[in-house]
């Protein structure tokens, strides 16, 4: 009787200038994730650690807009690429390159490369760890991240609503197939709080965490809708940056502390 062939063997490179690489991944799109991506990295700066942020979205780049940055980045020597600063964070996203009503019309070889791009020939220097904001789905950019990068662990951000919640599922096995570790999963939009003080389950409730338990995974932690995170998104100051103590700031360190405990 044959014998099955062992599994393929990818060659995974690292980014270079860093020590740590963390996906923040959600299969389904919309439910916050690239607000929760840029807002986690300055928690975990806010706990002492040199940050970069990429964005890996090529068809829809948020970070130009959640940090207020639009400048080009420069080259070095024609081939390299110097990642842009603000706040103390290295950045880089395709939103740096294209002009911001570009629309990416790219077929799956040219994302790969612009993913390899991002990852191989941008200068990231002496960061302790890099914060990727994944793209909606479990294709071309996921696929290159599995099998190509080296990557620590992945984050996955949903809202409580089932119809959200089937696409995490999607996620996770696609993570756990690939062989990429799961650090856990945050529940976003998981409640309101009105004036009277009670917190108001909009999209349904405890979800994400049962999903979590489902799949053996760690839960870490709950988010609100909040105005503030929402107009500090829009004004390009990240909210852990700008008031680090505000009490959604605080729920976002608890995170943070969570997810450097299992990469450090």
């Amino acid at each position: 009787m044959s014998q099955k062939p062992p599994p393929k063997q990818f060659v995974k490179t690292p980014i270079n200038g860093t020590r740590f690489v963390v996906l923040v991944s959600s299969a389904k799109g919309g439910v916050g994730k690239s607000t929760i991506a840029v807002n986690l990295a300055f928690a975990l700066q806010n706990l002492g650690l040199k940050i970069g942020i990429l964005d890996a979205d090529v068809y829809g780049p948020s970070l130009p807009k959640l940090i207020n940055l639009n400048e080009k980045p420069k080259n070095k020597d024609g081939n390299a690429i110097i990642p842009l600063e603000k706040y103390n964070a290295q950045c880089m996203s395709m939103g740096f390159l294209v002009d911001e009503l570009t629309p990416m019309i790219w077929r799956g070889p040219m994302v790969i490369s612009a993913i390899k791009t991002m990852t191989q020939k941008v200068l990231w220097k002496d960061r302790d760890v890099i914060i990727v904001d994944m793209p909606p789905g479990t294709g071309d950019t996921q696929l290159t991240f599995a099998q190509e990068v080296k990557v620590d662990g992945a984050v996955i951000v949903s809202t409580p609503q089932d119809l959200a919640l089937l696409d995490v599922k999607r996620g996770i096995q696609m993570f756990d197939k690939t062989g990429v570790k799961i650090f856990g999963l945050i529940d976003n939009m998981s409640y309101f709080k009105g004036d009277d003080g009670k917190e108001y389950k909009i999209f349904g409730e405890s979800g994400v965490e049962k999903v979590a338990k489902e799949f053996n995974k760690n839960f870490l932690g709950q988010l609100p809708i909040h105005q503030d995170l929402r107009s500090s998104a829009d004004k390009g100051e990240p909210l852990t940056h700008s008031d680090p103590n505000h009490e959604v700031s605080k729920l976002f360190k608890n995170i943070a502390e969570k997810i450097k405990q299992s990469f450090l």
